[in-house]
């Protein structure tokens, strides 16, 4: 008995685990990547979500906000409004028409790239608000997870009471049965 004792302790004594420490020279300990994997993932959405946080309180950003607001409905409106002038008073829009034909070329390509930045600028804030939106979800994650699980444990029965619900730790009851059934 000595012997194997002896040996037990050698392996697994002194608050040691030799096997252990041995196998996890070759296999990594599931239980601590698990954990390492979500102190990463929460560091990375907390700094994510701290890059994406941008306070908007002043008069100035509102205004900029409202301005930022204004070019695509106008250009919509612009354009619906130029066929509405085409059928109205074909001879007025004529004129403006030749009025657009003499602008030169590279007015043309300014126009173009100030539009593409404006709205490849709107697209890129759109995204960045939307990435924001992902980040507040994906926080949300475990809260919601927790939720679930006690729903479903209420939906199995564990949290039932009241005076239908069976007493804690209590087995079937066979006359509580035949009451319930004669009812």
């Amino acid at each position: 008995m000595g012997l194997i004792e002896g040996l037990f302790s050698f392996l697994f004594g002194g608050g040691r685990n030799v096997v252990k420490e041995t196998v996890e020279v070759f296999r990594e300990n599931a239980e601590k990547s698990g954990q390492r994997e979500a102190d990463l993932r929460a560091a990375t959405l907390e700094q994510f979500a701290k890059e994406f946080l941008v306070p908007r309180k002043g008069i100035f950003d509102r205004a900029m906000d409202g301005l930022n607001r204004v070019p695509r409905p106008a250009l919509a409106m612009g354009t619906l409004g130029l066929f509405v002038s085409a059928m109205v008073d074909p001879i007025w829009f004529a004129s403006r028409m030749q009025g657009i034909a003499l602008v030169p070329e590279p007015l043309w390509w300014l126009l173009g790239a100030i539009v593409s930045f404006y709205f490849g600028a709107r697209h890129q804030t759109k995204n960045q608000d939307f990435q924001r939106s992902i980040t507040e979800t994906l926080m949300r994650a475990p809260e919601v997870r927790q939720n679930i699980g006690a729903l479903m444990a209420l939906n199995s029965g564990a949290g039932e009471t009241g005076p239908e619900a069976p007493p804690k730790g209590a087995g079937p009851n066979p006359a509580l049965e035949d009451w319930r059934q004669a009812e």
